[in-house]
C-alpha cells in the first residue's frame, strides 16, 4: 500500500485512535473522573492533529497543481474526521455538563 491509498487508511487509523479516546472520555466524565476524561480529549487532539497533518499535505499537493484523485476512501476518511471533530467538541460539553452537575450534588 503507497500513496494515495496510504493516506487515506492513515487518516482513517488516527481518527479511529481519537474517537475511541473521546468513548473513553464520556464514560469517565459520567464516573466524574473528570482528570481522567480531560487526559483522554487530549489524546483525541493528538490523534486529530496527526490526520490533520496528512489533511493538509493532501490539500498542499493539490493547491500545488497536483491533483488529487477522489476515491470513495477518500471520501470515508475525510467523512469519519469531519464527524469525529464533531464529536470532540459534543464530548467537551458533556464533560462541563457533568462537572456542573457533579458540583450541584455536593
Amino acid at each position: 500500500m503507497e500513496g494515495m491509498e496510504l493516506m487515506n487508511f492513515q487518516i482513517i487509523s488516527n481518527v479511529g485512535d481519537a474517537k475511541s479516546y473521546l468513548f473513553e472520555s464520556l464514560k469517565a466524565s459520567r464516573e466524574d473522573r473528570f482528570e481522567d476524561a480531560e487526559k483522554l480529549i487530549k489524546d483525541a487532539d493528538k490523534s486529530l492533529e496527526k490526520a490533520h497533518e496528512i489533511h493538509v499535505e493532501l490539500l498542499q499537493s493539490e493547491t500545488q497543481g497536483k491533483p488529487i484523485e477522489i476515491s470513495l476512501l477518500l471520501m470515508h476518511a475525510e467523512d469519519q474526521m469531519m464527524t469525529t471533530e464533531m464529536f470532540r467538541d459534543i464530548a467537551n460539553e458533556m464533560l462541563l455538563m457533568h462537572k456542573k452537575y457533579a458540583n450541584i450534588d455536593k
